[in-house]
Order: C-alpha cells, then sequence, then structure tokens
C-alpha cells in the first residue's frame, strides 16, 4: 500500500514528529503558535484522519498513551524510519519540482473577459484592498516572529507568502492601470461587447 502526497498536513505531522514524539492535540496547538494554519489547512477531524492514515502506513507508530487527571487518555505518536524517508523524500519533491497549482484566483482572472471593464476595475480594486490588508497583517506577524528571537527559517513560508502577495499586488495594480488606460490588449473589443 502506498502512500499518497496529496495533503500538507500529513507533511507537517511528519515534520512535527520528527522533533519529538507528541498527540494529535500537541500538534495542532505546535501548528497554530507557529502560525502554520496560514499555510496549511487544519481541523481537528481533518488531522485526526491523518494521523490514522499515516499510522495504516506505518509511517507513524503509537509510542505512549499519556492520561492527565480527569481527561481521557491521549495517545502519543512517534515517526518511524520509513516515516523519516518519506518526509525527506517528500520535501524533496516540494521543494525541486515545480507543480502546477489551481488557484481560484486564476481561473476567476481567466474569465474576467465576460464583466464589464467598469465591474472587472470594481473587484481588482476590492482584491488589492484585500492584498493590502493581508500584507500589513503579515508584516505585523513577522515582526512579531523575528521579535520572538525566532529564526528566520522557522517562518520562512511567511516570507515566501509575504512575496507572492506582493508580486499578484504588483500584477493587479498593472491590470487595474492597463484597463483604465484602455491599454490591456483587447481592450476595444471587451469594451464594445459590454456596451
Amino acid at each position: 500500500m502506498t502512500f499518497k502526497r496529496t495533503n500538507p498536513l500529513a507533511l507537517a505531522v511528519l515534520a512535527l514528529l520528527a522533533e519529538r514524539p507528541m498527540h494529535p492535540y500537541e500538534m495542532a496547538q505546535t501548528m497554530r503558535a507557529r502560525h502554520q494554519e496560514q499555510v496549511i489547512k487544519l481541523n481537528y477531524g481533518s488531522l485526526y484522519t491523518v494521523v490514522e492514515s499515516l499510522r495504516r502506513h506505518e509511517l507513524i507508530t503509537a509510542s505512549a498513551t499519556q492520561k492527565a487527571g480527569n481527561r481521557p487518555a491521549r495517545t502519543v505518536y512517534a515517526i518511524t524510519d520509513a516515516g523519516t524517508d518519506e518526509l525527506h523524500s517528500w520535501l524533496r519533491e516540494l521543494i525541486s519540482v515545480p507543480a502546477r497549482e489551481y488557484s481560484r484566483f486564476e481561473a476567476g482572472i481567466s474569465l474576467v473577459g465576460l464583466m464589464s471593464p467598469q465591474e472587472a476595475l470594481s473587484v481588482v480594486d476590492q482584491r488589492l484592498d484585500a492584498l493590502g490588508e493581508q500584507l500589513t497583517a503579515l508584516a505585523v506577524l513577522l515582526e512579531k516572529l523575528a521579535g520572538l528571537g525566532l529564526p528566520q527559517l522557522a517562518w520562512i513560508e511567511l516570507d515566501y507568502r509575504m512575496a507572492m502577495l506582493r508580486a499578484e499586488r504588483a500584477w493587479l495594480t498593472w491590470f487595474a492601470t492597463a484597463t483604465r488606460d484602455g491599454t490591456v490588449g483587447g481592450y476595444a473589443d471587451w469594451e464594445d461587447k459590454h456596451r
């Protein structure tokens, strides 16, 4: 039975367990403390499903059970040698091999000609405002993380996210300007279609 590398949450679980054995609740708390939910979708139901899948594939193993007070016992998981191999192989693949990722925004912008130029400008301006808010919030978060003394490698994915948001903002600014000026390729046909 081959493990399918489709869920980034599984990668995060393997990475956490490479640090030390943990129970799923601790995994979730650690991810939240590190703001990893910014880049990896996290909810408890999915987390337990991923943990069970990793266990079935023998990439992790139940290593202990913890009982604290009146709380139910919690199973602590540890990464196996096969899990460590899978983690490293998966990371090498993710970083070295460009993969086509289908974004909702790209799907929408590919059909922007179905809107009038004025409506397109309106929604692009809304997106630019939202990107500005995201960039500001991310800058505050990065400053906070740096202030905690964490090395940049602890939050490097947020640096990448900031660069991608800036690039998107630059492209949207170009598109909005070219639309306002009527210099975007095909503008005359676009405008005629919506008169």
